[in-house]
């Protein structure tokens, strides 16, 4: 699956996309949160835990949200 990062999300992985290989079947918002804090610690914890994901065009939050090849990591977005 293509996950991108944006804006602090980006930062925490260091860098803008990457190729993530998770069980088609299984992968769920809280499968791919839960692998990108194991795997860029304490920073990327901050971003996903008040930011979101955007999957199929849509933002989730829950953790059992299904995605499918694309997901975007949005991290929170202060209002004007």
């Amino acid at each position: 699956m293509l996950v991108r990062y944006f804006a602090a999300a980006a930062e925490a992985a260091g860098a803008e996309e990457e190729r993530l290989e998770l069980n088609s079947d299984a992968a769920t918002v809280g499968t791919l949160r839960d692998l990108l804090v194991d795997r860029y610690g304490a920073l990327m914890a901050r971003v996903v835990a008040n930011g979101s994901f955007l999957v199929d065009g849509v933002v989730r939050r829950d953790p059992e949200t299904r995605i499918g090849a694309q997901v975007d990591v949005l991290p929170p977005f202060a209002g004007g």
